[in-house]
This record gives structure tokens, C-alpha cells and sequence, in this order.
């Protein structure tokens, strides 16, 4: 029979692990490309020169979020031919960045009805 702080360890390292995880996704919500990249995608599955069109940035720049937030499990791409196609992961992710927007827009007006 395993020592029982052994669970209590074990618990612990996976809550930590866990906390990780979540921060490392959080990350994604840390940049004003990748939030604009995830408003881009809401509702639709875009290549990656449909994204490139949408946005001024470098196509270099572009490649490197959109990796970054795939391998984040943010987004989803698949290939059709020449073409890689990006859409959200989860509808859950839009959610979300919908209610963080929710949150900083009632913080303005709070901030903007003090200085009436």
C-alpha cells in the first residue's frame, strides 16, 4: 500500500500540471494578433491566405501564431490540395473570448463613468 502522502503528491503535481496547462492556453488571449486571428475564425474555416488578406501582417508572423495557437489545441487545420485550412478548435474558445471581452468592456465604461 503506497504512502498516503503519496496521493496527496500525486494530486498536487497534477493540479499543478494542470494550472500550467491553463496558463499556456491563457497565453493565447495574451496577443492582439492571435485575439484578432480567433475573431477572424469565430464562425468560419479560412485558408491560411484568406486569414492573410483579412489582417495586415506577415505572412511569416501570421505562420507563427497560427502554429502556435494549433499546437495550443486552439485551433484545428486540415489540408485540401495546396491549401491548409484553419478553423477554432471549440466553440467553448469563442466563449470565452467573448466573455473576456464582456469583462474589459464593463471595466471601460466603469473607468469612463468616473470621469464623467
Amino acid at each position: 500500500m503506497p504512502d498516503p502522502g503519496f496521493w496527496r503528491k500525486t494530486v498536487a503535481q497534477l493540479q499543478n500540471e494542470f494550472y500550467e496547462l491553463h496558463a499556456n492556453v491563457c497565453g493565447i488571449f495574451s496577443r492582439p494578433r492571435r485575439l484578432e486571428i480567433l475573431d477572424t475564425l469565430r464562425d468560419k474555416e479560412l485558408t491560411v491566405s484568406e486569414i492573410h488578406d483579412s489582417m495586415s501582417i506577415s505572412k511569416t508572423n501570421l505562420s507563427q501564431h497560427l502554429t502556435l495557437m494549433k499546437d495550443r489545441g486552439i485551433l484545428n487545420s486540415r489540408r485540401e490540395g495546396q491549401h491548409i485550412y484553419y478553423s477554432v478548435s471549440s466553440k467553448k474558445v469563442i466563449q470565452a473570448f467573448d466573455l473576456i471581452s464582456d469583462v474589459l468592456h464593463e471595466l471601460m465604461d466603469r473607468r469612463f463613468s468616473r470621469l464623467k
